[in-house]
């Protein structure tokens, strides 16, 4: 894909030249001066409806936003990668010829390698590029700066060696590969295709290799809401374990009748068999089986309500979900730290500024990052002012929705 400059940015494009500009200057100081530069973006994403759906093979809704990635990048011959990101010191180099997979230092270093061979596997091309990088999805914030940066790293290699053949869906299922196998983390597929796909979209993981895919047409401009998220400005650092318990224990439950994942489980059935599930599996197990289901029902129903202009129904349905996430999937503060809950406190606080009139969730994976809300036009301003009062200025982001995915920007 291949997009305008203006059209990419819109109102915010005259700001946006300045970021581009220091970009220029921070490749020029690592690698020497631009010759043949091409210019990349990717974009981050928010979850709208199904709060760990996904992985299970549910139902998600989902959008990606204004704020993203983006890369000044020079084409190598030698088969080298290397890359250096506006916020990190190190310089991550991979050697296209050496894709074996080992424990590295650098997380962006893993993910490209990881990409690299996933295509090779995929019988796509690799080759050797020079890229700095600087990025507005801020680490931790839940709005998946780590997806947006290996589709980021697909669509530049998509455009540099493969005539820009790697669709957005095959580019999302690489990215997931990347950040499984490679980093190690057991993340579903919903941020890499949000990132990957763009705008409002409505996905069906059923089957995840074939994920169905669904547009939703919509603008909350037209509502007369915004929709914001907070970053609480939680600490991710071991919470690995934490997340990868909630597929686990959802797929212990879908094991107690014979299948794997809890979208092949019968609902009724589930419910006739609860007090002997809760024995093999144990309580939260149950609980968060509980929401799949329900979640997952929600995120067709949210998608439902949007397409039919029914902003109401989805708001109340969003609270819905809101409300199963904090008491059943029960992600909103991690165990191994419950002197830290920002995002319980940040929702709690949420409700006393919009009461009745707003809706909130806790936002992505959870147990620390950020929550989501939509808020009511005359409210923005006393919302933003209380939440950053408390979470600091700059933490609450009014966000707008992005039409183009991973793609080779035109200056």
């Amino acid at each position: 894909m291949k997009i305008g400059f203006q059209e990419l940015y819109g109102r915010e494009a005259e700001a946006q030249k300045a970021r581009y500009e220091k970009v220029k200057a921070g490749f020029t100081e690592t690698f020497g001066p631009v010759q043949n530069g091409e210019w990349f973006s990717a974009p981050g994403r928010i979850e709208i409806g199904g709060n760990h759906t996904d992985h299970n093979h549910g139902h998600v809704l989902t959008a990606a936003v204004n704020l993203d990635i983006i890369g000044l990048v020079q084409k190598t011959d030698n088969g080298i990668i290397r890359l250096k990101s506006a916020e990190y010191t190190k310089l991550d180099q991979v050697d296209v010829s050496d894709l074996e997979q080992r424990t590295e230092k650098s997380g962006s270093q893993s993910l490209i390698r990881g990409i690299c061979a996933k295509l090779k596997e995929l019988g796509y091309q690799v080759g050797g590029f020079d890229c700095y990088t600087m990025t507005r999805v801020m680490k931790g914030s839940g709005l998946s700066s780590s997806a947006a940066f290996e589709v980021l790293v697909v669509t530049i290699l998509s455009h540099l060696y493969n005539d820009d053949a790697i669709d957005p869906v095959t580019a999302a299922i690489i990215s997931q590969y990347a950040e499984n196998v490679y980093f190690g983390k057991p993340s579903g597929l919903l941020d890499q295709m949000a990132s990957s796909v763009a705008g409002f979209t409505s996905i069906d993981f059923k089957e995840p290799t074939k994920p169905v895919i669904e547009k939703v047409d919509f603008d909350f401009n037209s509502c007369g809401y915004a929709v914001c998220v907070v970053d609480t400005g939680g600490n991710h650092t071991n919470l690995t374990g934490e997340y990868a318990a909630i597929p686990a224990e959802m797929k212990q439950v879908a094991k107690c009748f014979g299948k794997e994942f809890l979208r092949d489980v019968d609902e009724t059935e589930f419910y006739e068999k609860l007090g002997e599930v809760r024995k093999i599996t144990g309580d939260r197990a149950v609980l968060r089986a509980m929401h799949f289901f329900d979640d997952d029902k929600l995120a067709v129903e949210e998608a439902a309500a949007l397409k039919a202009g029914d902003f109401d129904s989805f708001r109340k349905m969003i609270r819905a979900s809101g409300l199963s996430s904090l008491q059943r999937l029960q992600n909103v503060f991690a165990i191994v730290s419950p002197e830290e809950q920002g995002v319980t406190l940040a929702l709690s606080l949420t409700e006393r500024i919009l009461g009745k009139d707003g809706a909130f969730r806790v936002h992505g994976g959870g147990f620390a990052g950020t929550i989501e809300a939509f808020v009511p036009q005359e409210q923005l301003a006393e919302y933003r002012a209380g939440m950053e009062k408390v979470f600091g200025e700059g933490s609450c982001h009014v966000l707008s929705v992005r039409q183009a995915g991973g793609t080779k920007v035109i200056v």
